[in-house]
Formats: structure tokens, C-alpha cells, sequence
């Protein structure tokens, strides 16, 4: 296989102008092929959101292609390492898929009732349906896949989810973009007590003031976010398997003054909870302090 049927197993279509190759950006999903490959450098550049970096490899990493596929291109750039190209990928912009459609809007097609059918089993309700502006795609890059977007302060989409609603053994395929945001920011009241959950299904269970960290791990945006706004308490609710996570969490936004409490769940997340049983387990939160959180550290010497 050459590089650019790679290229085209990758991203799709493309079209080519002497010796640049144009694909669709899977960053801004611009309706016109404006992601160029350079065929000499193998420079990347998408003319509309400005997404770029030193050598293509950059961009397979940053979609998270499989080990095997980025095995595979790495023996057809025959550089085994690529450790010469530096990744200078800019900022960019994130926009919905273009085949988005949002599903507060009947359809009328299998692939919309299995969306409404996953998310009821999750237990979303038709207004938080409404409220978060979930969809789900039928086609592209995110075929059968359920949309949960996020905003910023200024109701710009700064991430999304795109979760599988068939058996999939990958589940989630996420925008190759930071998660390094604060998920959910325009629906956060920062004089009230922030949650932080592991994921968007675990906040939207909560229903209200939830950040879901993308993880286990506290962002610097997260962290900055929460000072900044003179955050005065603070709820880290994960499950027990994040137990190490949670209490480093805790003392790193002790050390600003705020209030931090920590709620572990045995098995289930908040998600899987419900609302009245993760509510139930909140209002018992107990503090850890810093003795304790010594004895921790010790622990796991």
C-alpha cells in the first residue's frame, strides 16, 4: 500500500493538487476538502481552522489511529521514530460534525429510535435531551454514535462525546481535540458547590453544577476554573477504583482554601446510580484531611 491510499483509509477521500493531497478535516468537518497533506514534507495544514503540524504522523496520533495503523505508517514513511518532526499543531476551533443531527427532532429512522432507546436505558430524560443539545449522527466519522456536546462560558463548543448506541468494542471516538476544557462550563454556577464526576453521563445524572473531568485527573482548566470563580466547596465524585486519584484531587484544591469533599462509590457511577442514590451518597460525604492524606501518600511507598 502507498502513503496516500493510507492517507485515504485515514481520512477518507481526497483530491489531489500537484503535490499536495486535500482530505476533509476532521477537525472542522469544512464541507469542502481543505486539510492539505504536502507529498515532499508531509507538513499538514487545514485551511479553515488552522489545525497543523510538522509531519502527518502527528495527525494519525492526535486521531487516535490504532498501534497497528500507526505501526503501519511509520514503515511507510520508512522512519521507524519520526523523532525529527516537531508537532506544532495550533488551537483550533471544534464544530459539530456535519452530520450531526439533534434528536429532540423525530426522524423517523432506525438509527434515531436506537439513539433515544440507548439514552433512555442510560436514563436521559427528553429534557435533558433539550437541555445539553444531544444528538447523533447516521453517517460519517460518527455513524450510530450519540452526540454530547459541551460549551464554554460563551456558548462555544469546546468538546463533545460520540458514544457508540450498538455493541462496539470501541465505544467512544472522541474529537481529536484537548480535553484540557471545562466540560459543561456554560450550565456552572460558581457560587454554589461544583461536582466534579468522571464523565459527561455521570454529570448529566446529577443534573446540576457537575463537571465531568474526561477522567480521573484533575485539568489545569479544572483547577484554574475553580479558583478563579472563588469556588468555595467542592464534591470529587468517583468510584473507588479512583480512590488514589480522588484524594490527590482533594488536597491539591484543599491547598486553595475550598472545602473538598470526597464520595467513592463501590462498583457503580453516578450514571448507573440514578439521581436520588448519588444525591443519597453526597449529602454523607465526609472530608478527608491532611493527617489522612499523609497516611495515604506513606502507604504507597
Amino acid at each position: 500500500m502507498d502513503i496516500l491510499s493510507f492517507l485515504q483509509q485515514v481520512l477518507g477521500p481526497y483530491t489531489r493538487q500537484k503535490d499536495e493531497a486535500l482530505f476533509q478535516c476532521p477537525f472542522c468537518h469544512h464541507s469542502k476538502k481543505k486539510l492539505s497533506v504536502n507529498l515532499d514534507s508531509y507538513k499538514w495544514k487545514c485551511w479553515v481552522c488552522n489545525a497543523k503540524g510538522g509531519h502527518v504522523i502527528w495527525l494519525l496520533k492526535k486521531l487516535n489511529v490504532s498501534k497497528a495503523q500507526l505501526q503501519e505508517a511509520r514503515e511507510l514513511f520508512d522512519d521507524p521514530h519520526i523523532k525529527r518532526y516537531k508537532e506544532t499543531t495550533a488551537e483550533v476551533e471544534l464544530f459539530f460534525p456535519k452530520e450531526y443531527k439533534p434528536l429532540w427532532v423525530n426522524q423517523k429512522t432506525y438509527p434515531y429510535l436506537h439513539a433515544l432507546s440507548y439514552l433512555k436505558e442510560r436514563g436521559i430524560r427528553t429534557e435533558d435531551i433539550l437541555r445539553y443539545r444531544i444528538g447523533y449522527c447516521e453517517d460519517g466519522m460518527y455513524k450510530n454514535r450519540v452526540i454530547i456536546p459541551s460549551f464554554d462560558a460563551n456558548n462555544k463548543l469546546n468538546y463533545f462525546i460520540a458514544r457508540s448506541f450498538y455493541e462496539d468494542s470501541y465505544k467512544y471516538k472522541n474529537p481529536p481535540v484537548s480535553k484540557n476544557v471545562v466540560v459543561f462550563e456554560n450550565l456552572i454556577n460558581w457560587n454554589e458547590p461544583v461536582i466534579l464526576v468522571e464523565g459527561m453521563f455521570d454529570a448529566i445524572a446529577l443534573r446540576r453544577n457537575a463537571i465531568p473531568l474526561l477522567g480521573k485527573r484533575l485539568s489545569t482548566n479544572v483547577e484554574y476554573s475553580l479558583v478563579s470563580n472563588g469556588v468555595k466547596e467542592v464534591l470529587i465524585f468517583l468510584d473507588e477504583d479512583a480512590r488514589n486519584e480522588a484524594i490527590d484531587i482533594q488536597h491539591k484544591i484543599s491547598q486553595y482554601a475550598i472545602d473538598a469533599k470526597i464520595v467513592l462509590t463501590e462498583e457503580l457511577d453516578a450514571a448507573d446510580l440514578g439521581f436520588e442514590n448519588s444525591w443519597k451518597m453526597i449529602e454523607e460525604a465526609v472530608d478527608i484531611d491532611f493527617k489522612n492524606y499523609i497516611h495515604h501518600k506513606l502507604a504507597e511507598l
